[in-house]
């Protein structure tokens, strides 16, 4: 890492006009100044970009184009958008590789666009940011804290004080969103983690059980638990009565914040549970964890991580605000995560790696 003298002198010159105008008639100041125009632009222009992203999940064009690519005046009468106003859609879509242009006024899948069809988990992620939107309208007073969010009322239970008197509906719409968006995490865990040396595993945090589902397809000696707060629980409870695996998947319900859980187990779980709490929390739902291991058990921690790479810059970027709008939590460094981790009785920590860690990373711990 370069000294801070270089990056105080870096960034004087580049606040200065008259040195960004003398460095743009060199050749390399020219390709500075292209690059970071581009960047800034990319950035300035992002809100646009996830809105074409938006509609053309809206209007199903990855799904109708997805047998061979049809004409403006096809797409106009699929989607009742009238053809004059639709070309400019169609147009940004190509741009951002979402759409390919073809000719006699035709539009195919691009790369992007078809990588979203047969993948449930991304397009319930970006119909759900409709909330999330709605927050970003005044950013500075999401900042300050001087407005009620609408993630905020998504997940209402994670900054309550108490949990006793949840209802169903109080965790509902949350617990659906992350059983939707489940399948791509537990392919990645699934592909990084083996079950091969376990009989028992407990996924704290659970939600309606789809972790606990995909290890169950893949590991069919394991005795699963699910456990998750009470009112979760009992959704839990119905999927699993609604798919035959009550007897493959128990499920019990505690708040791990505050309680011990019954028995041990040779792996419990943690998917995107710790980056949703603030350390305070955090910390108590690691200490639940390690009390419910077995001895030389494994602590299995998944879930997208801070870094200094570009999946870890893109996730800071994204849950640094995307967690403030919902009431807790923040992205951690791998290397604050082991310091919890040993803060809550965990000495032996190792990173597993994912295929694509955009989506999430993988810790194992042993007390």
């Amino acid at each position: 890492m370069a000294p801070a003298p270089f990056f105080n002198l870096r960034n004087r010159l580049l606040s200065s006009a008259s040195f960004r105008r003398k460095a743009e008639k060199l050749p390399f100041g020219q390709w500075l100044a292209r690059r970071h125009a581009g960047r800034l632009f990319r950035i300035a222009g992002g809100f646009i970009h996830t809105q074409v992203l938006l509609s053309c999940v809206r209007l199903n064009l990855f799904e109708i184009l997805r047998p061979r690519p049809l004409t403006t005046a096809e797409l106009a009468a699929r989607t009742q958008i009238p053809e004059d106003r639709l070309r400019h859609l169609l147009a940004a879509a190509a741009a951002l590789d979402l759409l390919k242009r073809r000719r006699r006024d035709r539009f195919g899948l691009g790369p992007l666009g078809a990588a979203m069809n047969e993948n449930e988990a991304v397009t319930a992620f970006v119909l759900h940011h409709d909330a999330f939107y709605q927050d970003l309208i005044d950013p500075v007073a999401l900042f300050a804290g001087t407005a009620e969010t609408r993630m905020s009322s998504l997940w209402s239970y994670a900054t309550a004080r108490t949990t006793d008197n949840l209802e169903r509906d109080d965790v509902r719409a949350y617990t659906k969103l992350m059983s939707e968006s489940q399948s791509m995490v537990a392919e990645q865990v699934l592909d990084a983690f083996s079950f091969a040396e376990s009989k028992s595993l407990i996924d704290i945090g659970g939600g309606s059980g789809a972790f606990a589902k995909a290890v169950a397809a893949r590991w069919p000696e394991l005795a699963i638990t699910v456990a998750d707060l009470p009112p979760v629980a009992d959704i839990a409870r119905q999927s699993m009565l609604d798919e035959g695996l009550e007897r493959r998947i128990d499920v019990i319900g505690i708040d791990a914040t505050s309680g011990d859980i019954p028995g041990t187990y040779d792996v419990v779980s943690l998917v995107r549970i710790i980056h949703d709490h603030d350390d305070d929390r955090a910390l108590q739902i690691l200490r639940t964890a390690r009390a419910a291991l077995s001895e030389g058990g494994r602590l299995l921690l998944a879930e997208p991580m801070a870094a200094r790479n570009l999946a870890g810059v893109l996730n800071d970027a994204y849950f640094q605000v995307y967690l403030l709008a919902m009431g807790s939590g923040r992205p951690r460094r791998s290397g604050e995560l082991k310091r919890l981790l040993k803060e809550a009785g965990f000495s032996s920590v190792k990173r597993c790696k994912t295929r694509v860690p955009l989506i999430t990373s993988v810790l194992v711990a042993r007390p």
